[in-house]
C-alpha cells in the first residue's frame, strides 16, 4: 500500500490518510440528503437518487485515487445539480430523463477536452475573474434556492418578500413552521462553522431536524425499511430521443454550460487548493492533475448513468488535506464511506426541505467569496463580473449568468478597441448565447 500510493515518499502515514478520508467524508455528506432533495424536484425518485449519489461519488473518488493518486473527493457537485433542476428541466422544458442525457454529453465533452491538448488552452481562456464570478453567482443562486424551498422567501405580493407567515392551502395563514426552523438551523450551523466544527454542514441538518420533530415539520415513519428502494427508478433512465426537439442550440448551451462549470469547478478546486498546501510543482501545477481531470470525467459519464447530476471535485477535500492527507488512499476512504452511506436510504427521507436549506445557504456563503477575485475597481471587469453573478439568482439560471457575463465582456472589450484581449473561445460562447436569445425570441 505505502508503495502503491507513495504515502512514506509524499511525507505522510496510514493513519493520517485515514483520518484525512474520514474528515474529508463528513465535510461533504451533506450532498447525500441534499442532492436528492434537489433532483427530486424534477419528478426524480427520492431514495434512487440518494443510491446514485453515493455510488457515483464513491466511483469518482475510487477514479481519483487510482487515476491521480491525490487526495481530493468526488460527488455530485452543488450548483451543477441546481442548474440540471431549475435551468435544464424547469427552465429549459426538458424532462430529467433527457437532462440527464445532455449530463452524459457534457461528461463525454468533458473527457475529450481532458484527454487533448485543448485542455490547457481552454482553461486559460477564460479570464479569471469570470471563473471566479462564476462561482460566486452560483453560491448566490444556491442559498436563493434554500430560502424558497421553505418559503422564507415568497413572491405573494407579486414581489419577492420575507414570509414569516404562509397559506395553509386552505386559505388559511399560519405560522411558516419551515422557514422558522430553516432559520435556527442556519445559526446552528453557523455557529458550528465559526467554531471549525468538522462535519458542521452535516451535523447542523441531523440537529435541524430533529428540532423539527416536536415543531411537526420532520415526521418519522411508521416503518423504515429497504423495501422499495432500488437504483432502477433513475438508472439508465436517459432520454436522448427529445433532445433536439426544442432545438439545437438550448442543447449546445446546455452541453457547454455544464462542461464549462465542472471544468471550471475542478481546476480550480485542484489548483487552489493543492497550492495551499504546497503540493504543486515549482510551476505551479500538481502532479496527476491532468488524470484527476480524467477520473472527474469519467465519473460524470457514470453519475449520468446512475442517475445523477454532474460529479465533480469538492473543495472540501481541503479539510483532509489539512489533516495530513496527501494520497489517493485518503480517496479510497472516502468511496468507502459513501459505499457505506448507502444504508442511510430508508431514513434520509425523514430529513426535510428545512433541514438541508441552511446547507445551501451555507454553501452559498463559502461561493459568493469567488466575487472577491473581481478587479471592481476595473470597469471592463466589474460589468461582466456583476452581470454574471446577479442574473443567475435575478433571472433563475445559471447558464443566463455564464451568457450575460460572455456577452457583455466581448461588446464591452470590442468598444474599447481591444478586441484581440479577448480569447476566440469567449467570442465563440458569446455568439452561442446570443443566437439562442434571438431565436427563442422569435
Amino acid at each position: 500500500m505505502d508503495k502503491f500510493f507513495k504515502i512514506s515518499e509524499r511525507g505522510s502515514n496510514v493513519r493520517s490518510e485515514i483520518v484525512g478520508g474520514v474528515t474529508t467524508f463528513f465535510a461533504m455528506a451533506y450532498i447525500i440528503f441534499v442532492n436528492p432533495g434537489m433532483l427530486s424536484q424534477t419528478g426524480m425518485d427520492y431514495s434512487g437518487v440518494l443510491l446514485a449519489t453515493c455510488i457515483s461519488a464513491a466511483i469518482g473518488c475510487f477514479l481519483t485515487a487510482l487515476l491521480a493518486n491525490a487526495p481530493f473527493a468526488q460527488a455530485p457537485g452543488m450548483g451543477l445539480n441546481a442548474f440540471f433542476t431549475f435551468t435544464v428541466c424547469f427552465g429549459m422544458g426538458y424532462t430529467w430523463q433527457e437532462a440527464l442525457a445532455i449530463v452524459l454529453l457534457s461528461g463525454a465533452l468533458f473527457l475529450i477536452i481532458a484527454v487533448s491538448p485543448l485542455r490547457s488552452k481552454i482553461i486559460s481562456s477564460i479570464p479569471a475573474f469570470l471563473k471566479s464570478a462564476i462561482s460566486a453567482g452560483i453560491g448566490l443562486f444556491i442559498a436563493f434556492i434554500g430560502l424558497l424551498n421553505v418559503s422564507l422567501v415568497g413572491f405573494g405580493g407579486g414581489v419577492p418578500a420575507l414570509q414569516f407567515m404562509v397559506d395553509d392551502g386552505t386559505g388559511n395563514m399560519v405560522a411558516n413552521t419551515a422557514g422558522i426552523l430553516a432559520i435556527i438551523g442556519l445559526l446552528i450551523t453557523a455557529i458550528l462553522m465559526a467554531y471549525k466544527v468538522k462535519g458542521a454542514i452535516v451535523i447542523g441538518i441531523i440537529v435541524t431536524a430533529i428540532i423539527g420533530l416536536p415543531m411537526g415539520v420532520t415526521t418519522i415513519p411508521e416503518s423504515i425499511t429497504m423495501e422499495g428502494i432500488s437504483l432502477s427508478t433513475v438508472a439508465f433512465k436517459l432520454d436522448f430521443g427529445g433532445l433536439f426537439a426544442k432545438g439545437i442550440l438550448p442543447l449546445v448551451t446546455a452541453v457547454i454550460s455544464f462542461a464549462l462549470v465542472d471544468c471550471f469547478d475542478t481546476v480550480g478546486t485542484l489548483i487552489g487548493t493543492a497550492k495551499n498546501a504546497g503540493m504543486t510543482d515549482k510551476n505551479g501545477n500538481l502532479p496527476g492533475g491532468d488524470r484527476a481531470l480524467i477520473a472527474d470525467a469519467i465519473a460524470t459519464c457514470c453519475g449520468a448513468c446512475l442517475g445523477t447530476s454532474t460529479v465533480t471535485t469538492f473543495v472540501e477535500s481541503s479539510t483532509g488535506i489539512s489533516e495530513g492527507a496527501r494520497t489517493g488512499l485518503s480517496s479510497v476512504v472516502v468511496g468507502v464511506l459513501f459505499l457505506a452511506a448507502c444504508l442511510l436510504a430508508p431514513v434520509a427521507g425523514i430529513i426535510p426541505s428545512a433541514a438541508t436549506a441552511p446547507a445551501l445557504i451555507i454553501v452559498g456563503v463559502l461561493m459568493i467569496r469567488g466575487a472577491t477575485e473581481v478587479n471592481w475597481g476595473d470597469f471592463e471587469e466589474a460589468c461582466p463580473a456583476f452581470l454574471t453573478i446577479a442574473m443567475m439568482p435575478f433571472a433563475y439560471s445559471i447558464s443566463d449568468g455564464i451568457g450575460f457575463g460572455f456577452i457583455s465582456y466581448s461588446i464591452i472589450k470590442l468598444a474599447r478597441g481591444k478586441a484581440k484581449d479577448v480569447p476566440v473561445l469567449v467570442y465563440i460562447i458569446a455568439v452561442l448565447f446570443i443566437l439562442k436569445y434571438v431565436l427563442t425570441s422569435i
